[in-house]
């Protein structure tokens, strides 16, 4: 039997993390509808609902160190350096089809039937317009107010990364650590300002610039983790990195639960919002350290993390992640399942039984279910076809240049 080596190309383990972070996003969003505190025996995992929005910043982490993988590979094992036109094509090709179809599906099976707009189509095209150019997250209406996914401004978020990625990518290819060092220092700066200086963080806290930081922790991570899989020893010393890489991971743990514990005690919109702010590195300090630390853990945990099951649900994770908040609030708006009380998440003693133990079971469930219809019905088809006429497009490109090339 061949002995175990982490790749610095595939790497499953991530796919356990992402669906962690993305399922505890999601069961913060329908808590926020069912007020359930869940409970393991006695032991209460208020905290990890209440404070469950920050694990959206372990996203954002994944994505750095994974966009910037190739990038290392380059410059760690010479590998040729990813071709921006391809960058930004796989981009729309892996985005654009599910969050198009999840917003007009929105639009057209919700916003519309239920007069959310209230009769304004002034703030309907505003809206869609700014949701289908990844730029809702600069006004309060389309952002937090829209009703045709308030999930989607992550999405947004990292299609606004994406633009800027090529240019941070070379630069910090040319120099890693003037690079990262300067993405940190202007998020920083920027927090410190609106920290101190405003009083209302709503529009502050989430937007690009305040996560230039985690981006620059996961593009360190990425470089650090190719180095590290050349340097893995394929004697015994390898159960010795094992072990080291399995006590960092529990250490990992351990500190992102009581951050997370602090976080939930936090109390008032702008309190929250503040702390959110001054933990962010702390959180991203720590999921870099996870993300390094669980390809190289002892079997039981990289086979937890990086098995089939995992890595379909990580397929479907971004589809899930869209839907779930927005059917959270729709069953809610048409009363499904039925209850006793008018408002069940607010009946005296606690939310309803057994309406709450329905309401959380339908609200993944069905997420879910749906998530896998637009994977396959929706992403993977218009990606094929996608992926089919940026290959035309750039046959035609190459050739024209070639035929340039000849001339000159």
């Amino acid at each position: 039997m061949k002995a175990y080596r982490p790749s610095a190309r595939h790497i499953p383990e991530l796919n356990g993390l992402r669906v962690l972070l993305v399922f505890i996003v999601s069961w913060y969003h329908i808590w926020q509808q069912s007020w359930w505190t869940p409970h393991v025996g006695s032991y209460s995992l208020d905290f990890l609902v209440r404070a469950g929005y920050v694990p959206v910043d372990g996203t954002i982490l994944l994505s750095g160190f994974l966009l910037f993988l190739p990038h290392a590979r380059a410059m760690l094992l010479g590998e040729p350096v990813p071709e921006t036109r391809a960058f930004y094509q796989r981009r729309l090709m892996r985005i654009v089809p599910s969050y198009v179809f999840v917003t007009l599906l929105m639009l057209f099976a919700v916003a519309l039937p239920y007069d959310l707009y209230h009769g304004s189509a002034a703030s309907l095209w505003k809206d869609v317009l700014m949701h289908l150019t990844f730029t809702q997250t600069f006004d309060f209406s389309t952002y937090i107010a829209t009703p045709i996914g308030v999930a989607s401004w992550t999405v947004a978020i990292e299609m606004q990364a994406y633009l800027i990625f090529p240019l941070l990518a070379r630069w910090a290819r040319r120099n890693p650590l003037g690079t990262l060092s300067a993405m940190a220092a202007v998020a920083l700066l920027f927090r410190s300002c609106v920290v101190w200086g405003m009083k209302d963080y709503n529009m502050v806290v989430n937007q690009l610039i305040n996560f230039l930081d985690v981006y620059a922790m996961g593009m360190a991570a990425s470089l650090l983790y190719v180095k590290l899989t050349t340097l893995y020893p394929a004697d015994k010393r390898r159960f010795l990195w094992q072990a080291a890489a399995t006590a960092a991971v529990i250490a990992a743990f351990w500190g992102l639960t009581e951050l997370l514990r602090d976080q939930a005690g936090s109390s008032g919109q702008a309190a929250i919002q503040a702390g959110q702010m001054i933990r962010r590195p702390f959180f991203a300090a720590l999921l870099a350290l996870l993300t390094l630390s669980l390809p190289f853990a002892v079997r039981p945990i990289r086979f937890l993390a990086g098995n089939r099951l995992m890595g379909f649900l990580a397929a479907i994770s971004m589809n899930y992640y869209l839907m779930h908040q927005n059917i959270a609030v729709h069953l809610k708006r048409i009363g499904f399942p039925p209850s006793v009380n008018e408002l069940p998440n607010m009946a005296a003693g606690g939310p309803e039984r057994p309406w709450v133990y329905q309401y959380t079971a339908l609200c993944f469930g069905l997420s879910i279910l749906v998530a896998i219809a637009i994977t396959y019905l929706v992403e993977k088809p218009c990606a094929w076809a996608l992926k089919r006429g940026f290959d035309r497009l750039n046959q035609r490109t190459d050739a024209r240049r070639a035929a340039s090339a000849r001339q000159e």
